[in-house]
């Protein structure tokens, strides 16, 4: 119980500080949130996304599990992104896996571990896709790495499948999707490289198309 009211005491000096440095900052927040930025991250305690961008609350919304996954049968991440394109109309999706991160890890040393096992499974999916790339590793560490980059590069593509993102971008929505990766050892985030902005950049088959009206 000691360990609990140490959280509370913390959350009195925090919320005393806050105040001190501008009065108004939660009236401003409970009157609305207007984010810009919709963060899909890893459910690890190390990284946390307004501490690691440097934003305060109501400047960023987040949606975290284990190892920043996006699948189409998770109504609960589905929730959340349609939330934060169609009512928070936010511009900008980040997809943020973590170095050395525990459920990548786990997802490759087909050690049996339970329910979570058939989550898991999706990564699988992307180790094997990608499987004669990890030849070149040295290391569990290096594989484990290199998977944890191929997995937010998935997952951004997992995004822009959505049906969510999709519509968005038929009515001209501004709104595009990004892969960055953290390290917990520098606490530097890097760009992965992998934008999307347009139903273009995304494979046909992926594409959700008006349906074509009979006459037209």
């Amino acid at each position: 119980m000691a360990e609990l009211l140490t959280l509370l005491n913390s959350n009195l000096e925090w919320a005393k500080r806050i105040k001190a440095e501008n009065p108004r900052f939660f009236n401003m927040l409970s009157e609305q949130q207007a984010p810009e930025y919709l963060w899909i991250g890893c459910s690890d305690s190390r990284v946390p996304a307004n501490t690691i961008v440097g934003m305060l609350p109501g400047e960023i919304f987040v949606h975290r599990n284990v190892a920043n996954m996006v699948i189409h049968t998770d109504l609960n991440c589905l929730s959340v992104i349609q939330f934060a394109v169609e009512v928070l109309q936010v511009k900008y999706i980040i997809v943020c896996g973590h170095y050395g991160c525990g459920g990548v890890a786990a997802a490759i040393k087909n050690k049996p571990l339970g329910l979570i096992d058939n989550w898991l499974r999706h990564i699988k999916d992307v180790y094997y896709h990608y499987r004669t790339a990890f030849d070149s590793c040295i290391d569990d560490e290096e594989r484990v790495d290199m998977l944890c980059e191929f997995n937010v590069i998935q997952q951004v593509a997992n995004v822009c499948h959505t049906t969510v993102v999709q519509d968005a971008w038929q009515r001209q929505q501004p709104l595009s999707i990004h892969g960055w990766i953290y390290s917990i050892r520098d606490g530097i985030l890097r760009d992965l490289g992998v934008n999307y902005d347009a139903p273009e950049q995304v494979p046909e088959v992926y594409r959700n198309l008006p349906v074509a009206q009979p006459g037209k």
